[in-house]
């Protein structure tokens, strides 16, 4: 929007009203975490179905996600923006409103649509915002999406007790609202438009592969890893992946771009995304669970929604905090180095969740120090993927980075699922070693996420190149040599 007297709107409103679109889009991947176990009984069904409330909500943002980025790219980002917040108002007024687990699951895939705000928010950003602000913009909202999870676990518990688990739903839908409202009046609509067409055949190979895996791996327990339901899922899911791969390798204007993905430093940041995914959503889903388990069983605390937000706590915290060191010492180190330091810290408190049990201040322990390896992680791989591409592909790699993330979410939470349940009498709790099991994995999977970050380039080279080429467009008289000093064109 511009005022009367032609001017765009300031970047800083535009940066409020992203920050709080964001911010509810993320409160809605883990506020409703917390109250799994009570939708469990409420909506009448078991522990494998309900995960399917996170699963499915994931499962549809990792496919929207790059869909309604590139729509945005075709007709304009704004129009698109509050679209989107309007879906996400509707899907939330259908969760609030459901009455069985069915409805719940569709209301969520709704809600998943929401996942287009990031690549939306991050092009807005590319567009509108001074160039020397984008990268500090693009690490605030990565920043938000990760603390947002967070608080969400925290504030469930609150909002259940003063007014009951649809408000979990009602609030978000009022919050989408307003967001809505702001963007239509105060976000200016982006006068950068990419003329292109929708890859629909790999939106549907990508929904194909990630229903197949999912739906293979969160029914093995009740169906048998060996069964031939699942085994020809897991199959399939291989199959559709490698199609999925091969049509958006020869698209000139995939969804995903693999092309982007073969730079050395994208393709192992995203990778220790995708594994970051797969610990953090699970996190957010299966240790509110855990500590609410009756100590009935052995191992659980008898945690209410409450209690369990206040246990999980000190992850926001900290993750908040370190997340704003990360900068800090990523210009005294290096991104690459807090990035690995933040994937190795948060192997220990995923081993002491899963093996110390007796306790409620080693869980409190355990989640202080994962949140500070994960505010590490989080602002370091944002900072790595803005150092590693030039300006212009700022927004779309760091869309990608967030969707993989999505992805490796959606897939965490299923394995999880399928690993927590396993051996599980039917419509009864869990066993104690399917969540040790399940945390063990876990860790497992943040150990690799660290030697992934290892596989990282130094990016100092790669960031004056890129200067370079920004210093070229903005001086096409100047010509830029390989030893990087610019000097003028050549005499006819």
């Amino acid at each position: 929007m511009t005022s009367p007297a032609g001017r765009r709107a300031d970047y800083r409103l535009t940066f409020v009203v992203l920050a709080v679109g964001v911010s509810t889009f993320s409160l809605l991947q883990s506020l409703v975490s917390p109250v799994l176990m009570l939708l469990e009984h409420t909506l009448h069904t078991d522990q494998s179905t309900v995960t399917w409330v996170l699963t499915a909500y994931l499962l549809s943002a990792s496919v929207c996600t790059p869909i309604i980025g590139r729509i945005g790219d075709m007709i304009g980002k704004k129009k698109v923006l509050v679209a989107v917040l309007a879906t996400l108002a509707v899907g939330s007024a259908l969760a609030a409103l459901a009455t069985s687990i069915s409805v719940m699951i569709i209301a969520r895939v709704i809600q998943g649509a929401g996942g287009g705000l990031i690549p939306l928010a991050f092009g807005i950003v590319r567009d509108e915002f001074p160039r020397d602000k984008v990268p500090g913009a693009v690490g605030a909202i990565a920043a938000l999406l990760a603390v947002g999870g967070g608080l969400g676990l925290v504030l469930a518990g609150p909002i259940v007790n003063l007014l009951d688990y649809h408000w979990l739903f009602w609030i978000p839908c009022g919050a989408m609202v307003v967001a809505a409202v702001m963007t239509f009046f105060v976000v200016p609509e982006s006068l950068v438009r990419t003329p292109g067409r929708i890859n629909w055949l790999a939106a549907v190979l990508l929904s194909g592969w990630l229903v197949a895996l999912l739906l293979g791996v969160s029914q093995a327990p009740a169906w048998g890893w060996s069964s031939v339901s699942v085994l020809g899922l897991l199959v399939a899911s291989v199959l559709l992946a490698v199609c999925w791969v091969v049509v958006e390798l020869r698209s000139q204007q995939p969804l995903i771009d693999m092309r982007m993905m073969r730079i050395p430093a994208v393709w192992a940041t995203n990778l220790v995304a995708l594994l970051f995914g797969v610990g953090m959503y699970s996190i957010f889903v299966f240790l509110p669970e855990f500590v609410q388990t009756p100590t009935s069983t052995g191992y659980g605390f008898g945690s209410s929604i409450t209690e369990s937000g206040l246990i999980v706590l000190p992850m926001s915290v900290s993750m908040f905090g370190f997340g704003v060191l990360s900068g800090r010492l990523a210009n005294r180190f290096s991104a690459k180095a807090v990035l690995v330091l933040g994937s190795a810290l948060s192997v220990a408190p995923l081993l002491i969740m899963a093996f110390a049990h007796g306790q409620i201040w080693e869980i409190a322990v355990a989640t202080l120090l994962l949140g500070a390896g994960f505010g590490l992680a989080f602002s370091a791989m944002s900072n790595i993927i803005v150092d590693s591409v030039p300006s212009s592909q700022t927004g779309v790699a760091s869309g990608m980075n967030a969707n993989i993330r999505t992805i490796g979410g959606s897939i965490g939470a299923a394995a999880m699922a399928s690993v927590v349940t396993s051996g599980a009498s039917p419509g009864g709790l869990p066993k104690e070693s399917g969540y040790t099991a399940g945390f063990a994995m876990l860790a497992g999977a943040l150990l690799l996420a660290a030697l992934a970050g290892l596989l990282i380039p130094p990016l100092r080279g790669l960031r004056d190149q890129h200067q370079q080429e920004q210093a070229a467009m903005s001086h096409p008289e100047l010509a830029i040599v390989a030893g990087g000093t610019l000097v003028g064109d050549e005499p006819e």
